[in-house]
């Protein structure tokens, strides 16, 4: 197949959080490669997905949701959204069909105007959990909020119902060009971060309040061990109060110790190996607010 039949580009997912756009970039993918939890601002980074179809390759790239801030951590992954929003070739904006259209959807929508170079097209997600009348609701509201959208489509991550649907018109809408990572793999995360994101997934299972922002997860070391098949996997995760420190691990360490289970499940599988999981939770005093700490953090 020749440069000019093959298409290849990116597109990102946006809207508030908790949408569901981390869900439906491993439901494209066909791997889990983004932590999901129905917390909201789960995800801090841009995760890059690749998706290889007979005719073209789609790297989806998941960010942040778009929210007010009230941290400097807040307002570095607003900023890391509208970076990436600005190399994109499609913008893909996500309503839930649950819930009505409000003030930040359309805020959102609206922001779009500032990359025109965006082919922009619009996603009613969550159709498995809504009524017929919700969907119909929702696809109109949403029409209604830009008049350039490419298409406008109801989808459901979980059941995979018109995934390939968004795929094909994604497809269509990116540039002529050659692939841009090989087609044997999905993501560009290095292990150590993708082993970070499953800790702090676990970590956020069953938390409350504001606990959530407040865990990060650092990846020390992973090391195999001489003379065995283990794979030694070191990592810290930083609250930012020993009240925190406390919630994490629990009466007599019982929920850390869950917490490791939980994570170590899906290392081993990663690593292709049996892991020893040694985690340990530190206190860095606010460092959602802390310039320095949150540079030590990656952010």
């Amino acid at each position: 197949m020749s440069d000019s039949d093959f298409r290849s580009g990116f597109v990102t997912f946006v809207g508030r959080p908790n949408v569901g756009k981390s869900t439906l970039m491993n439901a494209l993918v066909g791997e889990k490669i983004a932590i999901t939890s129905d917390k909201p601002q789960t995800t801090r980074r841009a995760i890059r997905g690749i998706l290889n179809r007979p005719g073209g390759q789609i790297v989806i790239v998941d960010t942040p949701g778009l929210h007010r801030p009230r941290t400097l951590l807040g307002q570095r992954l607003n900023d890391l959204v509208e970076e990436v929003l600005g190399d994109v070739d499609v913008i893909a904006f996500c309503a839930p069909a649950t819930e009505k259209v409000g003030p930040g959807d359309r805020r959102i929508a609206e922001s779009l105007d500032g990359y025109a170079s965006a082919k922009k097209i619009a996603l009613v997600t969550k159709t498995d959990v809504a009524s017929r009348d919700q969907i119909t609701e929702r696809l109109m509201e949403v029409d209604a909020l830009r008049e350039d959208w490419a298409a406008v489509i109801p989808l459901s991550a979980v059941t995979a119902d018109q995934l390939g649907v968004l795929a094909d018109e994604i497809l269509r809408l990116l540039p002529e060009g050659p692939a841009l990572y090989p087609d044997d793999i999905v993501t560009d995360e290095s292990d150590d971060d993708r082993i970070a994101e499953i800790i702090r997934e676990a970590a956020l299972d069953g938390v409350r309040d504001e606990l959530p922002h407040s865990i990060a997860v650092v990846v020390q070391d992973v090391e195999p061990r001489e003379d065995s098949d283990l794979i030694d996997v070191y990592a810290d995760i930083v609250v930012e109060r020993d009240s925190q420190k406390a919630i994490i691990i629990g009466k007599k360490g019982s929920r850390l110790a869950r917490v490791g289970a939980t994570a170590r499940e899906q290392i081993e599988p990663l690593l292709g190996s049996r892991v020893f999981l040694s985690l340990h939770v530190k206190v860095a005093k606010d460092w959602q607010r802390d310039p320095k700490q949150l540079g030590r953090l990656g952010f």
